[in-house]
C-alpha cells in the first residue's frame, strides 16, 4: 500500500500538466518555385510548415498525413518580398497640406492602412527609411504583436541629416518652427549623439541624409551634405552600435564619399559614374534604385500643388538615375530591391520590378533583388528572403510564370507571414 502509494505521489506532477499538442503541420504545393536564391525555379514543389517556419522543400514531397493542405495548382511560389526603402507611415498628397497642417498624430492613425496594403501586394518585410516622431517603430511593435497587419519592419526612425538640407525644412518662412523630434544633426559629436538618440528609441537601422534630394526645396539635387569627417563619425557610431547604414544620396561626390565611409548601401544612386560603381563593386555596397518613382513624380505632382523646383530636380535626375542603374546592373554592383513607397501609393511597390527589368535586369535577378540580396542586406538571411528550412514561412503566390512576365508580381494572389495566411485567390483573409 505505502509502495503504491508513493507511485502515485511521484506520478501525479506529470499528471496534472497537461499534455502540449503539436503544432499542426501545413502544406503547400504548387507547380513551381523561385526560392529566392538559386537561378533555377524548383517544379512540383511541396513546403512543410509548422510552428510558423519552414520544415522541409521539395519536389513532390510526400505530405504527411493529417496536413493541412494548400493547393494553389499552376501558381509560382515565392519567398515574401522585401522592399529594402519604403516610408510606410504616408502616401502621396498636396504638398503643403501634409507639410504644415498633419501632425505625426495624423501620420499615426493612418500608418496601418498602408501597413495592410503593403502586406497584401506580397511584402511581407520591409526597411522604412524614415518617418515623424517613431511613428515607424511604433507600428513595428504593433504589428508584432499581431494588433495589426503589415510587413515586418526594420525601422530606421528619423534620417540624419544637416541642418537645411533634406533631412531639414526648407523653402519656408524663418518664422515657422516645427517641434517633436527631428534628424537634424551638425558636426562630428552631434552626429554621433543622434545615431544613440535613434538607437535608444527603437532604431533597427541608421538612414544619412548624405546629399541633397529631390522631393525638397534646396537648391541642388545631389550636393553633399555631410563633410567626409561627420560621414565618417556616423557610420562608425552606427556599426558601433551594430546598426546597418543606408545612405540617400543622389549626387556623384557624395556617393563616394558615403562609400568612403562605410555605408551598407546607397539609396537612389541617381548621378552614380564609373568610379562609384567600381568602388561600391569593391567594397560590396548594395545599389537601392528607386527607378519607378519618377514615372509616378512626373504624372502626379504637379496635380499635388508640389513646387516646380521640385518637379525640376525630378526631370534632371530620373532618366539619368536609370541609365546609370543599368551601368551598375551590368557592372555586377549588388542590387537590393527598394521602392521609395510612400512617393507613390502603398501596395503598388510590385511596379519596380518591370522597371528593374527594362533598365537591365534578368526577371529572376529583379526577383532576388527582393529576396535574397535584400535579406542579406537587411542581415536577416537566416529568417527571411529564401523558401527553406528554418526560415519564417512567409509565402506568396502569383498566378502565372513572372519568369516569363514579371508583372505578375503586380497581382499577387496568395501571401502568407509566418504561417497566416492573409491573402488567397486574391482576396484578403483575416487569420
Amino acid at each position: 500500500m505505502a509502495t503504491a502509494t508513493m507511485l502515485l505521489l511521484a506520478l501525479w506532477p506529470l499528471a496534472s500538466v497537461p499534455l502540449q499538442a503539436a503544432d499542426p503541420v501545413t502544406a503547400i504545393r504548387a507547380a513551381q518555385l523561385i526560392d529566392g536564391v538559386a537561378d533555377q525555379p524548383l517544379r512540383d514543389a511541396v513546403v512543410l510548415i509548422e510552428g510558423g517556419r519552414i520544415t522541409a522543400v521539395g519536389s513532390a514531397l510526400p505530405i504527411p498525413e493529417g496536413a493541412q493542405l494548400i493547393d494553389l495548382g499552376g501558381a509560382t511560389l515565392l519567398p515574401g518580398l522585401i522592399d529594402c526603402h519604403t516610408h510606410i507611415t504616408g502616401d502621396p498628397g498636396d504638398y503643403y497640406e501634409s507639410l504644415v497642417r498633419d501632425s505625426s498624430i495624423d501620420v499615426a492613425v493612418n500608418a496601418h492602412l498602408y501597413s495592410e496594403r503593403t502586406l497584401l501586394a506580397g511584402f511581407t518585410t520591409v526597411r522604412n527609411l524614415g518617418a515623424p516622431d517613431f511613428v515607424d517603430v511604433a507600428l513595428r511593435r504593433s504589428i508584432d504583436e499581431q494588433r495589426t497587419r503589415g510587413p515586418r519592419i526594420v525601422a530606421a526612425g528619423h534620417g540624419i541629416g544637416a541642418t537645411g538640407g533634406h533631412a531639414d525644412f526648407t523653402g519656408l518662412s524663418p518664422s515657422l518652427r516645427f517641434t517633436g523630434f527631428t534628424g537634424v544633426a551638425d558636426g562630428v559629436e552631434a552626429v554621433r549623439l543622434k545615431v544613440r538618440e535613434q538607437v535608444k528609441y527603437g532604431a533597427d537601422v541608421i538612414k544619412m541624409v548624405a546629399t541633397a534630394g529631390v522631393l525638397s526645396e534646396e537648391d541642388s539635387v545631389g550636393a553633399p551634405q555631410y563633410t567626409q569627417a561627420e560621414m565618417d563619425a556616423l557610420v562608425d557610431e552606427a556599426h558601433r552600435w551594430d546598426r546597418k547604414v543606408a545612405a540617400h544620396a543622389h549626387g556623384t561626390e557624395g556617393i563616394k564619399m558615403a562609400v568612403r565611409a562605410g555605408v551598407d548601401s546607397i539609396e537612389h544612386g541617381s548621378l552614380l559614374d564609373a568610379e562609384g560603381i567600381r568602388m561600391m563593386k569593391a567594397r560590396g555596397t548594395y545599389l537601392v534604385a528607386d527607378v519607378y518613382d519618377d514615372d509616378y513624380i512626373l504624372a502626379e505632382y504637379a496635380r499635388l500643388n508640389y513646387p516646380e523646383k521640385i518637379l525640376d530636380k525630378e526631370r534632371q535626375v530620373g532618366r539619368l538615375q536609370r541609365e546609370n542603374f543599368r551601368k551598375a546592373v551590368q557592372a555586377g554592383v549588388r542590387i537590393a530591391y527598394g521602392t521609395d513607397a510612400g512617393v507613390y501609393p502603398h501596395g503598388d511597390n510590385g511596379k519596380q520590378f518591370a522597371k528593374q527589368v527594362e533598365w537591365g535586369q534578368t526577371p529572376m535577378q529583379a526577383i532576388q533583388s527582393a529576396t535574397g540580396h535584400a535579406a542579406d542586406l537587411l542581415g536577416r538571411s537566416d529568417r527571411v528572403g529564401r523558401i527553406a528550412p528554418g526560415r519564417y514561412a512567409d509565402l506568396i503566390a502569383v498566378s502565372g510564370d513572372p519568369l516569363k512576365d514579371v508583372s505578375e508580381l503586380e497581382r499577387v494572389q496568395f501571401v502568407m507571414k509566418e504561417g497566416l495566411v492573409y491573402k488567397r485567390n486574391g482576396k484578403a483573409q483575416l487569420p
